[in-house]
């Protein structure tokens, strides 16, 4: 399809130059120290993060560790909870966004040539909302019907086989003819042709009943779910006169079609329709003439027209469906009148008729397949993590060089502030709280609320020490 290689091939193309300016973007002769780094503020040394030994006090273990200094134990259903948040921020970071692949102020301000890269993320939006909302005006358009009136050109023919005397079977010693209905699209630009017998929900072939009688002069054909798709129709019968025959062609309408009753029909302005459109001719007449009560929108009041044909002088809205059901018939067959022919001078006799049908219209096909087509979306997508690899790695450039920056122009400020940074952090990590420094010096432990913890401490282990002993008696009883 043209439009969806058109779509696929922007945004391949986009993906590759905003990729290529990203590697080969960087204009020659620049030092690297300016090659598109990342804005933020230094907080320590290029390399793996900081990981140490727990924040404890020297001389101070594990388990002598009071329980107000820690965080308590988290719980089965706890653990749950994180490792389903741990899952959903791993199925995150899969989909990277667009403002993972912005360039900082500060790098576009390093490296003028790097705009030209945010033109291309620009266009690239703009490229992705198009697309998007065409995507969405086809999905709309796929839920309405969409059809086209087209001709189909209907031939009905026959043949007149003589009798022959001296014909051995009994069938060539009496005269018959045969009697063909086929038909087919006209202009049809389809690749797969439709079967003629798929335009139709059923075929009645009415012969003349004098000549053969009550109970052989309908031939019928009726759609079931297991019928088997035709080119055309044969009916064979003896005789060796003129035959009047009546067709009667009933089409398949999709979605369904009704003929509206005739006092309704003549209100509508319509004769045969689909019954969402009837009821949108309904809600149109009610509109116009303002038939909706103004005080309780639900209901509506019937004029004269709508008093004769509902039989109530008010109904509701949601009354309507079910009151149309008895208003609705099946469509009228197409009707056609045919002559078969028994002259021996007249062998074939065709008759062509044109009938106005509905079919599927073409583009609706292409819509679907462009929609259902992955065409280009793996290369699209590995372009797209090219650019974010690239994008997180100018990142880790810009970190770099200011850490480099910082300490050329202070070592021993920069030193003193990234100490202080990685005390912070290293309390964070090992979820320590208070205050360390305080806590070595014996002021510490001679205020006010030390008695009380030291009372709160022991009555704790007194009151598991006797659980434990319980738990023990218990244990031994039984």
């Amino acid at each position: 399809m043209a439009s969806e290689e058109t779509a696929g091939g922007a945004r391949k193309a986009t993906k590759s130059k905003l990729f290529e300016f990203l590697v080969h973007g960087v204009r020659p002769g620049m030092p690297s120290g300016a090659r598109m780094p990342h804005q933020g503020a230094p907080m320590g040394p290029p390399g793996p993060p900081y990981g140490g030994s727990p924040a404890v006090r020297p001389g101070l273990t594990n388990q002598a560790m009071e329980a107000s200094r820690k965080r308590p134990a988290p719980s089965q259903q706890q653990i749950q909870q994180q490792q389903q948040a741990a899952q959903n921020r791993n199925r995150n970071a899969k989909r990277r966004k667009m403002a993972d692949k912005i360039l900082p102020q500060r790098i576009r301000e390093l490296v003028p040539e790097s705009q030209a890269y945010m033109d291309l993320l620009a266009f690239e939006r703009k490229l992705d909302q198009t697309i998007m909302r065409k995507r969405v005006d086809i999905q709309e358009a796929l839920k309405r019907p969409m059809k086209q009136k087209r001709k189909l050109r209907l031939y009905i023919s026959n043949t007149f086989n003589p009798a022959k005397p001296e014909a051995e079977d009994s069938e060539g010693s009496i005269a018959s003819w045969e009697l063909r209905v086929e038909g087919k699209l006209l202009d049809d630009p389809g690749k797969m042709k439709r079967k003629f017998s798929s335009f139709f929900k059923s075929l009645v072939i009415e012969l003349d009943k004098d000549l053969y009688g009550p109970d052989n002069h309908l031939v019928e054909w009726h759609r079931t779910p297991t019928t088997q798709e035709t080119d055309g129709f044969q009916v064979k019968r003896p005789g060796d006169v003129n035959v009047r025959c009546t067709l009667l062609l009933m089409l398949d309408y999709q979605p369904p079609q009704f003929k509206l009753d005739p006092r309704l029909a003549r209100l509508l302005g319509i004769h045969t329709q689909t019954r969402s459109s009837i009821i949108q001719a309904l809600w149109q007449y009610v509109k116009t003439n303002k038939l909706q009560d103004s005080h309780d929108k639900e209901y509506i009041n019937c004029d004269k027209y709508f008093q004769q044909i509902f039989d109530c002088p008010r109904l509701k809205f949601s009354e309507i469906p079910q009151r149309l059901t008895n208003l609705l018939l099946p469509p009228d067959p197409i009707v056609i009148n045919h002559i078969i022919s028994v002259d021996p001078n007249d062998q074939k006799k065709t008759a062509c008729y044109d009938i106005d049908v509905e079919v599927e219209d073409p583009l609706k096909a292409q819509m679907s397949s462009f929609l259902l087509s992955t065409a280009n979306q793996q290369e699209i997508a590995s372009l797209d993590n090219k650019i974010h690899e690239t994008i997180e790695s100018i990142n880790q450039l810009k970190i770099q060089r200011d850490f480099m920056l910082s300490f050329s122009r202070g070592p021993k400020g920069y030193i003193q502030d990234w100490l202080k940074s990685q005390s912070r952090d290293l309390k964070l990590m090992t979820d320590v709280v208070g205050n360390p420094e305080e806590e070595r010096t014996a002021e510490f432990y001679h205020q006010p609320w030390s008695q009380e913890a030291v009372s709160r401490y022991f009555y704790c282990k007194i009151q598991q020490r006797r659980q434990e002993l319980e738990q023990a008696l218990a244990m031994r009883n039984t």
